[in-house]
């Protein structure tokens, strides 16, 4: 338990107004959060239109092998915040960073979905591990 609530602190502490401009500042405020589960979260950063984080939001909590992510509750908290752009970022616990089919479906989905609403979603991370994947560096957003 004072693991989970010093995790958090530095969680909390590290998206305090903080402006992001790379994969890697994404990764550094999820790898201590989803690095070590044993089951899938899906989490979104919320930006405002100067790419500093508004807040986050834990969308769905999940099995080893998958979870499920409305698309209707990301945008429903983006519109609330008031946010311009929204990362999306989930691990996988088996320790693969490789996007599954499932993962490309539904950034697509998702992005196109944004997109009529005039948010748009700048990135998806997938923490494996130690590493990250990020759609956006890979060229797949």
């Amino acid at each position: 338990a004072a693991l989970e609530l010093g995790r958090r602190r530095r969680l909390a502490e590290a998206t305090e107004q903080r402006r992001i401009s790379s994969s890697k500042e994404v990764a550094a405020l999820f790898l201590p959060l989803l690095n070590d589960l044993p089951y899938e979260e899906f989490w979104a950063l919320m930006l405002n239109r100067n790419n500093q984080v508004i807040s986050q939001y834990q969308v769905s909590k999940g099995g080893i092998s998958g979870t499920i992510v409305d698309p209707r509750l990301i945008f429903k908290k983006a519109v609330e915040c008031m946010a311009s752009g929204v990362i999306l970022c989930h691990n996988h616990p088996s320790g693969n960073r490789q996007p599954s089919d499932a993962d490309l479906h539904l950034t697509k989905k998702l992005k196109e979905g944004g997109r009529l609403l005039d948010i748009q979603v700048l990135d998806h991370l997938i923490i494996a591990g130690e590493s990250y994947f990020s759609f956006a560096d890979e060229g797949k957003m």
